[in-house]
């Protein structure tokens, strides 16, 4: 009978444990194509590196960015507390400044630092506006730090 099943129809199809036995000794089945082995082409692997290449580029301009950044942050932060030191000692000098303008360079977190200070009138009589300007030595014209604050006679204990 089964040879009679082969002549009109092909050879029989077989499932479960026939079908793994009969792979094992060799037989093929008439309908398996070849199959592939495992692994990856090699446009494959190109073009997962040419995907990674880019991506670790990216972190690491991304990473150059952050740092240039926080050293601007540092340099703005430096400056802000020499604004605050120089108001507080100009304050300290003398509690009710002239009006005018007045300027110095100091040494400061490592970096020289080039500081201006503006001492203006008021609608109080008793009460100056102190505006304080604070340079990197090499910068003439953008303060990288500006701090403003009073001084008088009211303010005093």
């Amino acid at each position: 009978m089964c040879a009679e099943l082969r002549r009109r129809g092909g050879p029989r199809r077989q499932s479960g444990w026939a079908a793994t036995v009969g792979r094992s000794r060799g037989r093929v089945a008439a309908d398996s194509r070849p199959r592939r082995e495992g692994g990856f082409t090699l446009l494959e692997v190109l073009i997962a590196l040419l995907i990674l290449a880019l991506a670790l580029f990216a972190l690491s301009r991304t990473a150059a960015i952050q740092v240039n950044s926080f050293d601007a942050l540092r340099e703005r932060t430096v400056a802000g507390w020499l604004a605050a030191d120089v108001l507080e000692r100009t304050r300290l000098s003398t509690p009710f400044p002239p009006p005018g303008k007045s300027d110095g360079r100091r040494r400061f977190g490592g970096r020289d630092w080039r500081w201006q200070v503006t001492v203006q009138d008021t609608p109080v009589a008793t009460l100056r506006r102190l505006d304080v300007r604070v340079y990197l030595n090499s910068e003439r014209t953008t303060p990288m730090a500006t701090l403003t604050g009073f001084a008088g006679t009211d303010l005093q204990r």
